[in-house]
């Protein structure tokens, strides 16, 4: 049986956003209460990256804050595999209507994949964390989608995900 974490990635500026868009709320609740109710369900245990947020353990980004997205899910990768888990099934703070069906079917491929249009949301074994320590330390564009081709990761095609990067994708949800 596969041991998963699955982590929030919420270490962003939220420079489109214009405030904290974690804590933005949506059906009465910050975003990143539905992005943890979305992951609680499908792994063994949780972890928030990039911030703090009620009782989830809370990881600092790595190899240092404000890395983008890849310094979450290193954080995670390297959490993961001191904790014993097989892989980490990472997804943003800000996709608040994540289909269980989709995170199914992230744990279920055979290697790393993510969701080619919103590559935040993926599933990656915890041995590609010294790649991605390696990755991170290459001066290059540290893109998840970048990542995601040179560990060759599975692109997975879904309908589009609602995400909120700006006000009005809230409003429009």
């Amino acid at each position: 049986m596969t041991h998963a974490l699955g982590a929030v990635l919420a270490g962003g500026r939220s420079s489109r956003f214009g405030s904290d868009k974690a804590m933005a709320v949506w059906r009465g609740r910050p975003l990143i209460d539905h992005a943890i109710d979305a992951l609680r369900p499908m792994v063994d245990d949780l972890v928030i990256c990039g911030r703090t947020h009620g009782d989830i353990v809370a990881i600092t980004d790595l190899p240092a804050p404000d890395m983008g997205p890849l310094g979450g899910l290193n954080a995670a990768l390297h959490h993961a595999q001191a904790q014993g888990f097989d892989l980490v099934l990472s997804v943003g703070c800000d996709t608040p209507l994540l289909p269980p069906a989709l995170l199914e079917r992230l744990l279920g491929a055979p290697g790393p994949a993510y969701v080619a249009n919103l590559p935040v949301i993926g599933c990656w074994p915890v041995g590609l964390a010294g790649e991605l320590d390696t990755f991170l330390r290459e001066n290059r564009k540290h893109a998840i989608r970048a990542w995601a081709a040179s560990v060759s990761a599975e692109p997975i095609d879904w309908p589009t995900l609602a995400n909120v990067n700006e006000p009005a994708d809230l409003r429009r949800l």
